[in-house]
């Protein structure tokens, strides 16, 4: 018998959509489990393990919002897809502010939902042995611990936060695309008129930035950011 491809929770409260999609990733060699209310969804993710969270956001008794901060309060790494029929901005980053890795819009192809969940397992599968501890000037990031200290003081990061910050610190001192960044650290094309990844970087620069005399984060105008204590 050949192996499992990986186990998915379905939260979803259509029984039609639920139905299609756990029949879908079964015959992609899935094995997947339906709820179909949040409560149901919590108890299961909370209890039970999983490779990746598909996770819709109108749902019954506990919306998709509640259930993916709760999940992921509980668990930094699980891989969560949002699939949903909102699909404004917005809802976008009110989606990855509660530690959604990805968001697929309904209607949608099946095609795309198995090459998103594939690429979402492929990289949380991938994990770098080495720099566990990432440091920059008086900044510090634990990969295992998932916290961030700066100049002795904790920095509280949203996972999303977390997760842009640890990619710019790997790549510490090196020119970083927009394109780049909602494909490394959001699995997704945006729109070009999407402004999601210098909301983060906002984000960020105020948390770690705003009030100590070095500055990391800097803006290369017309190509992207650079994470760097040299940069006059």
């Amino acid at each position: 018998m050949q192996e499992s491809s990986g186990k998915i929770l379905i939260v979803e409260d259509e029984p039609k959509v639920a139905g299609f999609i756990k029949k879908g990733l079964e015959e992609t060699n899935f094995t997947a489990e339906i709820a179909y209310d949040g409560v149901v969804g919590k108890a299961l993710a909370l209890s039970k393990k999983y490779d990746l969270i598909v996770l819709d956001i109108n749902l019954p008794l506990l919306n998709g919002f509640q259930l993916c901060k709760l999940i992921r309060e509980n668990d930094q790494q699980i891989p969560i897809l949002m699939l949903t029929a909102l699909g404004d901005v917005a809802e976008k980053v009110r989606g990855f502010n509660y530690g959604a890795d990805d968001y697929l819009l309904k209607p949608f192809e099946f095609a795309e939902l198995v090459a998103r969940i594939s690429a979402l397992l492929k990289r949380s599968k991938f994990t770098v042995t080495s720099q566990r501890i990432l440091t920059i000037a008086d900044l510090v990031l634990n990969r295992d611990a998932k916290t961030v200290v700066r100049a002795g003081k904790a920095l509280e990061l949203s996972a999303k936060e977390f997760s842009l910050l640890e990619y710019l610190m790997i790549n510490k001192d090196r020119v970083i695309s927009r394109s780049e960044l909602t494909d490394k650290v959001w699995s997704i094309n945006f729109d070009t008129g999407t402004n999601v990844v210098d909301v983060y970087i906002n984000f960020l620069r105020k948390k770690m930035d705003t009030g100590y005399p070095v500055k990391l984060i800097h803006t290369r105008t017309g190509y992207g950011y650079i994470l760097t204590e040299t940069e006059a």
